[in-house]
């Protein structure tokens, strides 16, 4: 039997994670090579990859913004390619908030690799988003590091990534506060807002989506059954055709003001629902603990 052969395509902002998700792919038995020009990225694959030999079965290269414009615009066509190839190539694409970025340079002291000495680093980032432009509208999958620590990240690449099957498509379902911010890895974002807020009633203030109390709420007002029974239903529905279409993830954000009781319940709810219904979903909170 042939051994699947894996390509996994890293990049992303400066700062955002690029290297962490790297370090996280070769502990797991991947031959990691950073900052590859992607000029030469078919001769890398064909040199690892191209043998029938369970040692050469998977890659993960990084791909910066140093690359020349016309070799990052070929970078689609060349993912095809690999597909065509019966090789399961994956492009993963590290954001993160500008003023996160800022303060993460700061605190490292590390040059932009696009900022000229004593060039402003905002600008560099900004440059570098209008570079890597081909290659985040080529990505499967966009991780937002803002909110997210290095433990929360090598967690998401070793269940979001690495045991993804061929074939198959890593769904997500996440929470979110509007008042922090629309999650920017979010594919479909469903408002709650308009459902009753726990955070009224005093003595479910304090307490979160995770804790009994407030699912019993929630649970008890028809306007928020009738909510996650038609979420459900868009899961069931929907859930099937993107993966006929040979999509290998779908993030749905959940948002209400804070992120902390409705959004965090109703994800906790239907993941227990689709895990029942025998499709398997990953959960996260992005704003629990803010």
């Amino acid at each position: 039997m042939t051994e699947l052969k894996r390509l996994i395509i890293v990049s992303g902002l400066s700062g955002a994670g690029k290297s962490i998700a790297l370090h996280v792919l070769e502990d797991l038995g991947y031959y990691c090579i950073d900052n590859l020009p992607a000029s030469l990225l078919e001769s890398a694959v064909d040199d690892v990859l191209g043998h029938d030999d369970a040692a050469g079965s998977l890659l993960a290269v990084g791909i910066d913004a140093r690359n020349r414009k016309q070799d990052l615009e070929a970078l689609p066509h060349l993912i095809n390619d690999f597909r065509g190839r019966a090789i399961q190539t994956d492009v993963l694409f590290l954001q993160a908030d500008d003023e996160i970025l800022l303060k993460r340079f700061s605190e490292t002291r590390r040059r932009h690799p696009l900022s000229d000495v004593g060039g402003e680093l905002r600008a560099a980032i900004e440059s570098e988003r209008e570079v890597l432009a081909e290659v985040i509208n080529a990505a499967d999958l966009i991780i937002d590091t803002s909110v997210t620590s290095v433990y929360e990240l090598a967690d998401t690449i070793r269940e979001r990534v690495d045991r993804r099957h061929e074939e198959s498509m890593s769904v997500l379902i996440e929470s979110f506060g509007f008042k922090h911010g629309i999650p920017a890895d979010a594919d479909f974002v469903f408002d709650l807002r308009c459902l009753p807020n726990p955070y009224w009633t005093l003595e479910l203030r304090g307490l979160s989506g995770l804790d009994d109390e407030v699912g019993e709420f929630l649970d008890s007002h028809e306007s928020f059954v009738a909510m996650h029974d038609d979420i459900l239903a868009f899961f069931r529905r929907w859930i099937p055709q993107y993966r006929d279409a040979n999509r290998g993830y779908l993030t749905v954000a959940l948002g209400c003001t804070g992120g902390r009781h409705r959004s965090v319940y109703m994800v906790e709810k239907l993941a227990a629902s689709l895990t029942a219904a025998g499709e398997p979903v990953s959960k996260r909170h992005n704003h629990l603990r803010l």
